[in-house]
Parts: structure tokens; C-alpha cells; sequence
């Protein structure tokens, strides 16, 4: 079994749909998870542009990060600067990559420009979730 966390510093966007997509595509018998270095509450919009992808994440909670799950976890994935800087330091057991994605919340102009921001970021998670699993099942 493979445990996956997503960090990123408010666990309301990027990590919550990177967690989505690994839900999706990832084996029933993976562990998925996300969270942040702060607690910001579920995005909307990025509930929005994930069920664009018929994927539900209404219901995911926007989480601090468990010291235990991380030190637990076979990767761990920061979704931005913030998050890879200030996430405890794991044991070397743990692998740790990084994506530096755009944060959709700080986006500006109207709401389909906003919107616009979301989706690109979503497709580029998307991308790198669906390699990162295919590449995790072909060394298992």
C-alpha cells in the first residue's frame, strides 16, 4: 500500500484537488491525504473546476498537517514554496517532491479570468498526479 499527503500553506485549493485526482486515479488501496501549514478553509472555486471533472470534493475538510501521517506517508508532494519551506522535517524514509504551482486564489480580474487561473492549475495537478501515479505502480 502507498500513502500519499498533499501540502500546501492553507490546504484550500491546489492540495485539496491534487487530493481529488489522487482519490480518482490512484489504486482503492492507496492512502490519500492532504493538508496545509494553516487551515483556510475549502476553496469554492476549486469545488467548481473539479466537478468540471466530475470529481467531488465537497466534502474534503481543509486540514492542518498530522505529524503522523507525514512521517507515515511513502511521498509527500508540496504544492508550493510555503509549504516545502515550513513542513516538519520527516524521516528519510519519506520521499518529498515538489511542485511550484500558482496559487488560483490569489488570481484577479473577472470570474472567468478567475475561473480561467483554477482550471489551468487544476489540469497542470491533474497532469502531474496521473504521472506521478503511473510512475509510483510501474517501481511498486
Amino acid at each position: 500500500m502507498t500513502q500519499l499527503y498533499f501540502l500546501c500553506t492553507g490546504n484550500s485549493c491546489r492540495s485539496q484537488m491534487a487530493e481529488g485526482f489522487a482519490r480518482q486515479l490512484a489504486p482503492k488501496t492507496w492512502q490519500v491525504a492532504s493538508a496545509g501549514v494553516e487551515q483556510h478553509g475549502l476553496n469554492p472555486l476549486a469545488v467548481k473546476v473539479m466537478a468540471e471533472c466530475d470529481i467531488d470534493i465537497s466534502q474534503q475538510q481543509s486540514t492542518l498537517i498530522d505529524p503522523q501521517y507525514l512521517n507515515q506517508s511513502d511521498i509527500v508532494v508540496t504544492l508550493c514554496g510555503d509549504a516545502r519551506d515550513r513542513c516538519p522535517v520527516t524521516p528519510p524514509t519519506v520521499k518529498k517532491l515538489h511542485w511550484p504551482l500558482p496559487d488560483p486564489a490569489q488570481a484577479t480580474g473577472s470570474t472567468e479570468e478567475v475561473l480561467d487561473v483554477f482550471r489551468e492549475v487544476r489540469d497542470e495537478i491533474q497532469t502531474k498526479v496521473a504521472q506521478l501515479i503511473t510512475t509510483l505502480q510501474t517501481t511498486d
